[in-house]
């Protein structure tokens, strides 16, 4: 088996400027999961506090409070589902974002739900308008009814991740092995999905050795490639047409070089440039795309997209160099350079937004050209 040589060469600097942002100073963040940026605003999903953060301008200093807070009735509230029932205007460790700037899509993933506001939110608490995953907004068990009975083509098991082109939808099912498909972004309640990569049908959950994923993050490219970042087997999938990936298993992995092969790091000990460990999103820019690799506190960068297996990356962020995996680069202290568990990406023009998680914060980059 070949297996791609480390570039030792000294890996030039990917960004102009760097702001560490914590969320408001007396209401910090607690391991944000999620994390979105549109027409200059920021979203933050700030997920072991049961709430979503909107900053309508970007944040230019480490501590901002945010103009909206969504799945509590305060701001400083942090209750799972607000301390009390379910409901449209609760949140239960909320994750993947999405929006357009007008429309604000929510994976609320411990409802076992996607919560949808068809109109840029404008009040603490605002209640959501159409609820997926569930028939209305008073429920909230893995496939409607509990873990042990069988996915619907409306119902979700911890959906962690979600993604739009502004017309179609992407779900991260990943409790149900699965991610699914809407033609539109519904206007409905419990509507179902079209369609379903990682199982035969819309009805199945069980693992397929011909289609396995563990799905956290959906992005599509915009030449149309897609990304699912599938957790559990320490890799990217790649299609080249997002439109193929319902019959035919993925172009491209990043992080394996096969289909059969699914190590931590590749079952090393330290990391390399093609490795991954406990990756969680990833995020297409220019004509290549960003990893998070999680586990190895750090993110990768593919300057093209990748054509074949187990191909290395170009740079990277969080880490001095590709052979080390450490959080905080092997420190207690955190710096602007660090990380310490990078759960989620977003890029807008240059400006880069990663989700540190276990820095308990917002890294803000500049990238260079």
């Amino acid at each position: 088996m070949h297996t791609p040589k480390t570039s030792t060469r000294q890996l030039p600097d990917m960004a102009h400027s760097r702001l560490i942002f914590k969320g408001d100073e007396g209401n910090p963040l607690l391991a944000p999961r999620g994390v979105w940026l549109i027409d200059g605003k920021l979203i933050v999903a700030d997920t072991a506090q049961n709430r979503v953060f909107i900053w309508n301008s970007l944040p230019q200093t480490t501590f901002a409070p945010p103009e909206v807070v969504l799945g509590q009735p305060h701001t400083t509230d942090t209750g799972r589902n607000a301390g009390g029932e379910v409901s449209a205007h609760t949140l239960l460790y909320p994750s993947g974002l999405w929006s357009d700037g007008q429309q604000l899509l929510v994976a609320d993933a411990w409802n076992h739900r996607v919560l949808i506001w068809r109109q840029w939110p404008t009040q603490h608490g605002q209640a959501a308008d159409v609820v997926l995953g569930q028939p209305n907004f008073h429920n909230n068990q893995p496939n409607y009814k509990g873990i042990s009975y069988d996915p619907q083509p409306w119902t979700l098991n911890w959906p962690y991740g979600l993604y739009s082109d502004g017309r179609h939808l992407w779900i991260a099912d990943t409790g149900n092995r699965r991610v699914l498909y809407f033609k539109e972004i519904p206007k409905e309640n419990a509507t179902p999905a079209d369609a379903v990569i990682g199982q035969p049908d819309l009805c199945s959950r069980d693992y397929n050795p011909q289609h396995a994923i563990w799905p956290y993050s959906v992005r599509i490219g915009p030449q149309g490639a897609m990304a699912i970042t599938d957790t559990q087997y320490y890799r990217v999938l790649l299609w080249h047409d997002w439109t193929t990936a319902f019959s035919q298993q993925a172009d491209v992995i990043i992080g394996q070089p096969s289909f059969d092969a699914n190590g931590q790091n590749q079952f090393g000990w330290f990391p390399q440039a093609h490795t991954l460990n406990w990756c969680y999103d990833s995020f297409f820019w220019k004509e290549g795309i960003w990893v998070a690799d999680t586990g190895n506190s750090r993110v990768l960068w593919f300057a093209r997209l990748p054509q074949q297996h187990n191909q290395p990356a170009d740079n990277l962020l969080g880490q001095d160099d590709f052979k080390t995996g450490s959080e905080n680069k092997n420190s207690i202290w955190t710096t602007e350079t660090s990380m310490y568990w990078p759960f989620s990406l977003c890029i807008e023009g240059h400006t880069m937004a990663i989700a540190d998680t276990g820095n308990h914060r917002i890294i803000l980059i500049e990238l260079m050209a």
